[in-house]
């Protein structure tokens, strides 16, 4: 396409029924704010300019709707007036001549470029206004697209509708399209003799009727319209977006043996014949090349899985964690910020950060990676073909030699050669009788016990 495109996003509502410290906009759906997964819809559909309608938290709403590669500049609505009051808070923005003039909602993250483009191709075709609209079996509460002859007519809310038009399915999804070289003139025309005193922007419509303008409306599916203002709505959006996502994961070839106990983020990317089993988290910053497992009651953060890697159950992975091909993370291990080398072995109750395990080697249940002397991180570096004993506590800064074995129980806080045994630990020493006369010396003293306090 190409027509120029501004795209207005209003998000300079208080969120009071939010109930919240912070803008709506900025509440995450799939990790990241709802706003940023509106500026990418808008992306997508070839905007050129995005103009920001701010209020509260304007700073972090800016820097939220900034995170791709659109152009955003901000405007400050200081008064609550109405939609179209806050669309002409923008006015320096439109009246840089564009072709088309878009005009979006920062709390609505289900967007997709599909209505974007049509209501823009609707434009281009000759119309001056184009509403994206939706059908619902139950329109109680929705403005009315009244339709004649293919052309939209107007809006009618639902206090000031007949019941005939009551009986109307098709619904204004808020969204609007205008075209560029009339928009200002169209916007200044919208009055505020209602009850409210507020200008609408749904008056748009009837100001471009009487006007011998053209209005239309195009169809988007009503999921893709829902807006957000309580915390509910927030986690119906979730779950519509996460069943959105799951599902085209699982159509790129990825397998999820319950898909509804699986939740993604945003940038999650999983290649193909990754089996993925249930309860299992992605936060941000998650790459699984193809072949890998992730067992039940994982949770993934800030890594990268490769080829043919295992991860859990119950496993842990934070910022940094990047596991080779063929490698294994088991039952109750926890890895951060560390390298865990091709076909190497981590397999339980095991916490390794900051730190680089060698090919091949094994780790030893219940073995810690000491990285952290109170005030600094230090790095322990073990090499490959190496074993590292069960219940090993490895002091860092340290570096484990390849091919070298780590006696299990050692505390190990100097460097272990190549193929050296390490025995960090106390020598055993055994007392021959000495167990038989300290259970006869406890069983006295809780004989002595009871008979004082009567039994009890």
């Amino acid at each position: 396409m190409k027509r120029t495109c501004l795209a207005v996003i209003l998000a300079a509502g208080e969120s009071t029924r939010m109930k919240s410290s912070k803008s709506k906009v900025l509440h995450p759906v799939g990790g990241r704010p709802m706003i940023a997964h509106v500026v990418d819809a808008l992306g997508r559909a070839q905007i050129d300019s995005v103009a920001l309608v701010v209020g509260r938290d304007a700073a972090a709403v800016e820097e939220a709707a900034s995170a791709g590669a659109l152009a955003v500049s901000s405007y400050t609505q200081t008064e609550r007036l109405g939609t179209g009051h806050a669309v002409l808070a923008a006015r320096e923005a439109i009246a840089r001549g564009y072709d088309d003039v878009l005009v979006v909602f920062g709390d609505t993250p289900l967007i997709t470029e599909g209505p974007l483009v049509a209501a823009r191709q609707a434009l281009a075709e000759g119309n001056d206004v184009v509403v994206i609209g939706f059908r619902t079996d139950d329109p109680t509460g929705y403005g009315r697209l009244i339709v004649r002859d293919g052309a939209l007519v107007a809006i009618r809310e639902q206090r000031d509708a007949s019941e005939e038009e009551r009986r109307i399915t098709y619904c204004n999804g808020g969204l609007m399209a205008i075209n560029g070289a009339k928009a200002l003139a169209l916007l200044d025309q919208i009055g505020n003799a209602n009850a409210k005193g507020e200008y609408y922007l749904t008056d748009l419509v009837e100001i471009v009727v009487a006007n011998s303008g053209k209005a239309i409306a195009v169809e988007a599916p009503e999921t893709e319209l829902t807006g957000c203002n309580t915390r509910a709505e927030l986690a119906s959006i979730e779950r519509i977006w996460q069943q959105r996502r799951r599902h085209e994961l699982m159509i790129s070839g990825v397998s999820m043996i319950a898909p509804e106990t699986v939740f993604l983020s945003y940038d999650t990317k999983i290649g193909q014949d990754v089996l993925i089993e249930p309860n299992v988290v992605f936060g941000p910053g998650v790459t699984v090349e193809s072949g890998a497992i992730i067992h039940a009651f994982s949770h993934l953060e800030g890594a990268y899985i490769s080829t043919g890697a295992t991860v859990g159950p119950y496993a842990r992975l934070r910022p940094g964690a990047n596991l080779g091909a063929g490698s294994k993370v088991g039952n109750f291990c926890e890895v951060k910020k560390a390298e865990i080398g091709a076909g190497a072995k981590v397999n339980h109750l095991t916490y390794i950060g900051d730190a680089f395990v060698g090919e091949k080697t094994n780790i030893g249940a219940g073995t810690i990676t000491c990285n952290y002397d109170g005030v600094n991180k230090h790095v322990t570096r073990i090499g490959a073909n190496a074993f590292i004993g069960s219940n090993s506590s490895l002091v860092a800064p340290v570096s484990i030699g390849d091919g070298a074995l780590v006696a299990s129980g050692s505390v190990v806080t100097e460097d272990v050669p190549d193929d050296a045994v390490a025995f960090g630990r106390a020598r055993q020493e055994n007392k021959p009788g000495r167990a038989k006369v300290l259970r006869d010396r406890y069983q006295a003293e809780k004989a002595a016990k009871k008979a004082k306090t009567g039994g009890h």
